[in-house]
């Protein structure tokens, strides 16, 4: 039976801009002098704004190039938030690279094939898609965390990123290929149509092996051991980029998979996933109480979040998936805008313990200001995008009786509100400590990022319908 291939290169033009984005940074890199390679950061925020509106309103609601690729509203919202989070990091990146000393072009679309990378992950329809677009993102972001080669905390973060990630692809790859000899195919749509419902041991190690490696992805429990170690080794933009667009673009496949392909089977991979979710948001936020390291402490909770994260999808109903690209948004300028700040103070061994940013607040007001306002959302205090975002998921658990789960979710948000508090506490009731360095005031590309998560962040909580709506058309072609 012939095949329709649906060569359609209009749906996919975002991709291919990002992709021809990079090869310009790579070529110019040639002809740009080491002490200007900072112009290459503002080349690659001009093309990336330049397709932040084709890759908002390409949408193509039929699977394309033999059903592999489908480029539909559902990775038009996924590839927004991979180039809101790949601006964001450019922007962080060129002042801290000036600062450290390692301003070398590479780093730039190393970034920009990241980001490709995961766009891939959004719009695949085939797990060998799903594949290809993890190991571009992966390989890219095991150089960008070995980036700062002198430093043995980040070559140590990216060999252990390394050989997790390389197993965890094992595994992920493994899964798939159980599932191929289940269903005879790697097209997810074709899956779906020809397992129907049955009892099979081959799927159900297969799906347990998928889960496996979508729950390292998105530093799922069991499964984070490599997080706290890479966060706090890679530079701190990099640390930004990976919490934002690696988690969304493994939350993105690992909608797509469960949800397309394996409707079928959603009691059996739902009661795994009810104890790793629980599991996730009680460990990341108990483990993060007793971080002395603003990073480390960042990136438990970056855990925590995963978990309630993955409430959306257990909900298995077009608001509770809604909630999870909704959260993810919100997540985009919240936890960019707590990275911010993280990269401008953190240097030379100062910032690095939350005991330094005692006093704060009376040497850089503002800065403790927004601080207090991104930590204060990720604790999901109203009137912020964090409070509205674990709203969404915890009533779409409510709603379908989900109620240990979402009583686990309260408990968790409540256990983090302490460590949140404990940095704020520091910043404003504590006194500077005697002869230490007062903090420097940030630059431009740090004020231009500060602002807008800041402006992002509140307007995300205190007018969020308009977003909401368009999560909930977002992922009506999962579901339909």
């Amino acid at each position: 039976m012939p095949v329709d291939l649906n060569v359609n290169l209009m749906s996919i033009m975002p991709e291919l801009l990002v992709t021809g984005l990079a090869l310009l940074v790579l070529v110019l890199d040639f002809f740009i002098p080491r002490q200007s390679k900072a112009a290459l950061g503002w080349v690659s925020i001009a093309g990336l704004l330049c397709i932040l509106p084709v890759a908002a309103y390409v949408a193509d609601p039929k699977p394309i190039f033999a059903g592999s690729v489908l480029a539909d509203t559902f990775s038009a919202y996924f590839n927004v938030i991979f180039i809101i989070a790949s601006i964001f990091t450019i922007l962080l990146s060129m002042e801290y690279l000036r600062k450290v000393n390692i301003q070398r072009g590479e780093y730039y679309h190393i970034i920009l094939f990241a980001t490709v990378g995961m766009m891939v992950m959004g719009l695949a329809n085939d797990l060998i898609n799903v594949y290809v677009g993890l190991e571009l993102m992966a390989l890219s972001s095991y150089i960008l965390v070995a980036y700062r080669v002198k430093s043995s905390r980040s070559v140590e973060g990216a060999l252990k990123y390394f050989i997790l990630g390389a197993l965890s692809s094992g595994v992920l790859l493994y899964g798939m290929s159980f599932v191929y000899g289940a269903a005879g195919s790697t097209n997810l749509m074709d899956i779906a149509m020809t397992l129907g419902k049955g009892e099979n041991t081959f799927l159900t190690l297969g799906l347990i092996l998928l889960a496996v490696g979508f729950g390292f992805k998105i530093a799922a429990v069991p499964f984070h051991l490599w997080t706290p170690d890479v966060y706090e080794g890679a530079p701190t933009p990099v640390t930004a980029f990976l919490s934002v667009g690696s988690k969304g673009a493994a939350f993105a496949a690992f909608l797509r998979v469960f949800i397309t392909a394996f409707p079928a089977f959603q009691p059996e991979w739902s009661s795994f996933l009810w104890m790793v979710s629980a599991a996730t948001m009680i460990f990341g936020s108990v483990v993060a109480i007793s971080q002395k390291n603003i990073v480390r402490m960042l990136a438990y909770s970056s855990i925590a979040h995963a978990g309630i994260i993955m409430i959306g999808l257990l909900v298995f109903n077009s608001i509770g998936i809604a909630g999870i690209v909704f959260y993810l948004l919100v997540y985009a300028f919240m936890n960019m805008g707590a990275f911010a700040l993280v990269a401008h103070f953190r240097f030379n061994g100062r910032y690095e313990d939350i005991c330094d940013y005692r006093g704060l607040a009376s040497s850089r007001p503002l800065l403790a200001f927004l601080m207090a306002l991104f930590l204060l959302s990720l604790a999901g205090i109203p009137p912020t995008g964090g409070f509205a975002a674990k709203f969404f998921v915890l009533s779409a658990a409510i709603d379908e009786k989900f109620y240990w789960l979402a009583s686990i979710g309260v408990v968790s948000t409540a256990i983090s509100l302490f460590f949140y508090a404990k940095v704020i506490f520091y910043m404003y009731m504590k006194e500077p400590a005697p002869g230490f360095e007062t903090a420097p005031s940030s630059g431009l590309t740090y004020n231009i990022v500060l602002f807008i998560t800041a402006v992002g962040t509140v307007f995300l909580g205190i007018y969020p319908t308009p977003f909401i709506d368009m999560a909930i058309k977002a992922v009506r072609p999962l579901l339909m």
